[in-house]
């Protein structure tokens, strides 16, 4: 009676603790969707496939990468660790460790854009701080046994998206040096300093910002000596906001001359939004652009870059092979940016780091 009477109580506790390992899967599987799009936006990590799987809500999103990643990370872990305690020790570390961080953040926050007083800010931080690192050094005297686990995916992760950061930093620039002033570019195509035959439809190049020629234009210039009658140089600026309204998604700046066809439109998206170039443009009126763009048949042009190691004490030369290595999972651009595909011409070039 006794053993079947145990058997009894068993079962409630198995079903309640599967259900509290969905929830628990379904939210960390969430957070890392929702973290790793906005790192990406945030230009910490390459770019990655989006698929928003619902119509009606925004966030609702899924990072294929990603969801693969963390198959292969939970498999390693149930047959490397086998025991629950150890899986324990390292959920108690990365609980308290992202409590202690929240507690710094906030502060920092309090003090950086609510201008609290620095005293209040000292006060409050000595009490949480003092609780929070209490949890914190409790759990590292299960360090051997599995705390260690947390610790080293977060060192692994910053590490990441620092390198990423770092050469992103060092490609612009080196980018800008190979592209040139774009102020003086579209002087030279006014004056006919570059030699081009205009020819008919509407040109969407992609860029980084208005300081600097589009490779491809500069290319297609240099090289073919054409141009297009309506040209846009479109950039994507993403803001620390979730959303931008529709109202203030679109700049528009002619670049000093209303007559040449030549303008630059800074598209602005959330962090939490999906760039859609097509329909940003058709957002645009004609005396905007001077004159009406063929969107229905319009050319996109990007400009893919090649990464090469160079000689340059950039970076470590681990941090170089780390940087090349991440940028090999970079979604498409056309993809990304929502271009058609049959419209879209892609002009390559190589830079070192």
């Amino acid at each position: 009676m006794g053993t079947k009477s145990t058997e009894n109580r068993r079962w409630p506790m198995i079903l309640l603790a599967t259900a509290a390992t969905v929830i628990a899967s379904q939210a960390v599987i969430t957070g890392a969707y929702s973290v790793t799009s906005q790192a990406a936006q945030l230009g910490y990590l390459p770019r990655l496939r989006v698929a928003h799987t619902s119509e009606s809500t925004v966030g609702q999103i899924y990072v294929p990468w990603v969801n693969w990643l963390l198959m292969v990370s939970v498999l390693t872990l149930v047959f490397a660790f086998r025991s629950s305690a150890a899986l324990a020790f390292a959920f108690g570390m990365a609980v308290t460790g992202t409590i202690t961080i929240t507690t710094l953040l906030f502060f920092y926050v309090a003090r950086a854009k609510w201008g609290t007083a620095r005293w209040l800010i000292a006060v409050g931080a000595i009490v949480l701080l003092f609780v929070d690192l209490l949890f914190v050094a409790a759990n590292l005297t299960k360090l051997v046994h599995g705390a260690w686990l947390p610790l080293l995916i977060g060192l692994t992760v910053f590490t990441v998206m620092t390198t990423w950061q770092r050469g992103r930093r060092i490609v612009t620039e080196e980018r800008a040096r190979h592209e040139g002033s774009l102020p003086e570019f579209v002087d030279d195509l006014r004056t006919g300093a570059v030699p081009t035959v205009r020819t008919p439809g509407t040109a969407v190049f992609l860029n980084r910002g208005k300081e600097t020629a589009p490779l491809a234009m500069r290319a297609n210039v240099e090289h073919n000596h054409v141009r297009h009658e309506q040209v846009v140089i479109l950039s994507i600026e993403t803001e620390p906001v979730p959303r931008v309204p529709a109202d203030q998604r679109l700049l528009v700046d002619s670049l000093g001359f209303g007559d040449d066809g030549i303008v630059h439109v800074t598209a602005r998206y959330g962090y939490m939004e999906t760039p859609d170039v097509p329909a940003a443009l058709a957002m645009l009126e004609p005396a905007d652009t001077e004159g009406p763009l063929e969107l229905g048949r319009a050319s996109y042009f990007l400009s893919k870059i090649e990464l090469r190691r160079g000689k340059a004490p950039t970076m470590a030369p681990w941090r170089k092979r780390l940087f090349i290595a991440t940028s090999y999972i970079t979604a498409d651009a056309a993809e990304y940016f929502g271009l058609p595909g049959d419209r879209t011409v892609i002009m390559g070039s190589h830079i070192e780091v």
